[in-house]
Parts: structure tokens; sequence; C-alpha cells
């Protein structure tokens, strides 16, 4: 497979520990919490926490293709890269942009909340007001596009800390819930099983709500091109991220469900973890548990804009979108042009964003549309790595079971809720996930029309790929940095 040769981006920056923070960091346990636990509780009741675990099964198989083909191929592309090579390229490319809009829409669906959360921390009433939220989180989301211009070491250093404080208090919050008397409601291991779901679409619905929780966890492996030991570290440290997020996520939906009324809820749909903080904690609880929010909020709009502008700086190093985006700063080692460009079509959205209506209603309509769209990529990387295995799986349990069964099983279920959600959700919400993926047709079609190398590729097999070592971390860097060459050496 040829690709235009270039300057690539910096290697060996991150740590085993850094991609596991920033695995966390993608999937935001506390914005999501904030942002998302009144719209599944709405859709699906109590059985919410029910919704959360049955999606995790599926995305640990998910997880488990990632760390699969991210032995095999290190590419900033990632199922961009990993589904052209082994299903077709039309798939792959249809699978980075799914990514690509998916994290475009957050940059809006993102930025409301950490920009309403600032203000909430002086005002509660400032928080309701859309447009000042926007300013403020437009403001919140230039600075994050500033660390991320300034290079994967930055990147990680602002993520420490943001992410230790936010999880730190989370942790701090799951143990007080634990002993909170004075309950709106009794627990009941009921509420982990299907009782409580509407028949098997009211199940979609709340599982591509659930699937939404957990994304982000990959920016992982777009940052395979800037990581030590990457053919191993990154797909482990995405399976750790979907572990911890995990248990943050039922801790606190229980504590949601058991603490607040139903009318609590619906009520404070953008803000519910703050009325949980002051019911556990009157007085500081709610600041606090804003504070982590904000700082979750504003951790996973850096990690969304690394996954947008790694993705878009596999496809212009291969000619699949505009060459200028594949263009690496001389200095910080980043995709400039793409971290530009993503960066001014945010700031549009977030002015035509205002026309739409509250924080809460765009929330409700994005958060479907992006998780139609991580159905897509996350259901067809589930299928590469079973046809870039295929002559492995029969080799060992393990083969077969992680990088087979498992992860298959993963895959259709992401199309199986696909499908079964489409009949659940708003006009909006389809328009806005369905069309997004649709408007990538262009692109793609006109730089096959050109020629690009991307759609000739030399297929990914792990039974080739396995019998040759990687480049060892103490060798020289240089050969580390992947300037847009085949990976599978």
């Amino acid at each position: 497979m040829s690709y235009s040769r270039g300057r690539g981006l910096q290697a060996n920056v991150l740590s085993t520990f850094d991609t596991v923070v920033m695995a966390v960091a993608g999937s935001a346990p506390a914005y999501s919490l904030a942002a998302t636990t009144a719209v599944l509780v709405g859709a699906v009741g109590l059985a919410s926490p029910a919704a959360l675990l049955y999606c995790a099964i599926p995305m640990l198989g998910i997880a488990l293709a990632f760390s699969y083909l991210g032995r095999i191929d290190v590419n900033a592309g990632a199922s961009y890269s990993w589904v052209g090579r082994t299903l077709h390229p039309f798939l792959g490319f249809i699978s980075g942009w799914a990514l690509v809009i998916s994290a475009t829409i957050f940059m809006v669906a993102g930025s409301l909340p950490a920009g309403s959360m600032t203000l909430a921390l002086f005002d509660d009433n400032l928080a309701d007001n859309t447009a000042l939220s926007t300013v403020v989180g437009a403001a919140w989301f230039l600075v994050m596009l500033g660390v991320v211009l300034g290079g994967a070491r930055l990147t990680v250093r602002a993520q420490l800390i943001m992410s230790g404080v936010e999880l730190a208090v989370l942790a701090l919050f799951a143990v007080l819930a634990f002993f909170h008397t004075g309950n709106a409601r009794a627990f009941d291991w009921s509420w982990l099983g299907f009782s409580h779901f509407d028949g098997m679409a009211g199940f979609a619905s709340g599982a591509l709500i659930a699937a939404f929780y957990y994304w982000g966890w990959d920016v992982t492996s777009n940052l395979s091109e800037e990581t030590r030991n990457s053919r191993r570290t990154t797909g482990l440290a995405g399976l750790i991220g979907v572990g911890i997020v995990f248990l943050l996520f039922e801790v606190f939906t229980i504590a949601v469900n058991v603490i607040l009324s139903s009318k609590q809820i619906e009520e404070n749909d953008a803000n519910v973890l703050a009325v949980l903080g002051e019911e556990i904690w009157p007085g500081w609880g709610g600041k606090l548990l804003i504070v982590a929010v904000m700082l979750s909020t504003i951790a996973t709009l850096e990690t969304t804009l690394i996954q947008v502008t790694r993705s878009l700086f596999a496809m212009g190093r291969d000619r699949t979108m505009p060459a200028a985006l594949g263009r690496v700063h001389r200095r910080w080692n980043t995709p400039w042009v793409a971290i530009v460009v993503v960066g001014a079509v945010a700031l549009l959205m977030f002015i035509a964003s205002n026309a739409l209506g509250s924080v809460g209603d765009i929330l409700s309509d994005a958060i479907s549309a992006i998780g139609l769209q991580i159905a897509v990529y996350y259901g067809l990387a589930g299928l590469a790595v079973v046809v870039a295995y295929r002559k492995m799986l029969l080799k060992s349990a393990a083969n077969f079971l992680f990088g087979g069964l498992w992860p298959l099983c993963g895959a259709l279920f992401m199309f199986w809720v696909f499908v079964e959600s489409l009949g659940e959700l708003s006009g909006a919400a389809i328009s806005i996930g369905i069309g997004g993926l649709a408007v990538g047709l262009v692109p793609m079609l006109w730089y096959w029309r050109q020629g690009s190398d991307y759609y000739r590729p030399a297929k990914l097999d792990a039974s080739r790929a396995v019998e040759t070592d990687y480049v060892p971390d103490e060798q020289d860097a240089r050969a580390r940095v992947h300037e847009g060459l085949s990976t599978d050496f």
C-alpha cells in the first residue's frame, strides 16, 4: 500500500499510564452522567442501569476488536484504516467519516454544558441562558484547541490535571451516595434485568443512548502513532478505560434513581448530577459536582479534538480528503491544518445551535444522532477484526473468543441497535445522524475518482503481520514516526 510521504506525528510521547488517562477522559464519566442520565432515564426509566450493563458487554467486544487490530496496523485513522484494508475502502472511509461527523457534532453538544456548568458556579439562572452558555463554551473550546495544537505532551499534562480532579470528586461522591439516607426509592436488583424495558424497541433506544456514554475510549487508537509500544499499549488502555467508566456509570445511575425523584430528574435534564450532589451534600455537593462536570466536559472536548483531527490527518495523508489536512506543524508535530479547520467549523456550528432551542433540547437530539454514527463505525471495526484474524481464530481459544466471537457479537449488537432505534428517534435526530453520514459520500466518490491509493489497499492479514516484531522503544525514535507508511511490516 503506497501512501504519500510526509512529515509524521511525534513518536514515543505517551506512556501506558497516559493512554489509560486519555481513555477514561475520552468517555468523560462526569459529563456523560450529567448530560445523558436524564435522557436515558426518560427513555427507559428504572431500566437505565440495565441499559448501561448490557451495552458494556458488547462494548468490551468492540474494545477487544480495537486492541487486536491495533496490534497489526498502527495508524492515526484507526477504524478508517482497518475497515478499509479488511472489508472495503468505501466502508473504511464511511467508518472514518462517521467518527469525524459525530465528533464535530459533539463540539456543540459538549461545549454547551461546559459553558452552562461554568456559569452555574456563579449563578444557576445564567446556566439556562443558551446564548451565554454558547459563548462561554466556545471560549473553553478555543482554549482546548490551543492545547491540542501545542502537541501531545501538553495535551496529556492538561488531561492529567483535569481528569485527576474529576475522578477524585466522583470517587468521593460514590462513597457518600452509598451511605445516603432519605432516598426517593429503594434499590431493586430488577433494575439490572430486562423487566423494566418497554419491549425490544425500548431496549434498543436505551442501548443507543448507553453507547454514547461509553464513546470516546478509542481515542487511544487515534494516538497510536504517538504512543510508546503502541501495538500493546493502546488496546490495553482502551479495555481498562471501558472497565473504569462502566463502574462509575453504574454507581451514579443507580444513585440518581435511588436518591432523586422522577420530577427532579425531568426538571433538571441538563444538570442532573449537580442536583444529585446537592441532595448528597447540601451546600457544597452541587458545586463540587458542577466543577467535576465542567472539567470532564473540557477534558473530553480535548480528546474529541484529538480523535477528529488525527482522523482527518490520516485522510489528508492518504489523499481521501484535501492533502493539506495531512500537514504537520514543524515545531509541535501536530496536524495544524486539520485542527484549524475543525475549529472554524465548530465555531460556525456554535452560532447555528442557538436557533435550535434550549440546552436540553440540543443535547437530546445530538446524543441520539451521535449514537447512530458511533454504532456504524464501532460495528464495522468489530467485523474488520474477524476478517483480519480469520486465519488465526482457530489456533487458540483466546483468539477465537477475544479476536473473533466477542467482537463479532459486539458488531452485530451495534448494527441491531442502529436499525431498531430508527423507529424510536425524532426526525431531527435521524436527519442529523443519517444525513451527516450521507454527506461523506461526496468526498469519498470525488477522491476515489482522483485515484487515491487508499482505494487500492494492501489487505490486512494478521497471520502475516504478527510474524514480525514491532520496532523496540529503545531504537531510534525516527524509526517509529509513521509517515503514512503501511505498518504491518
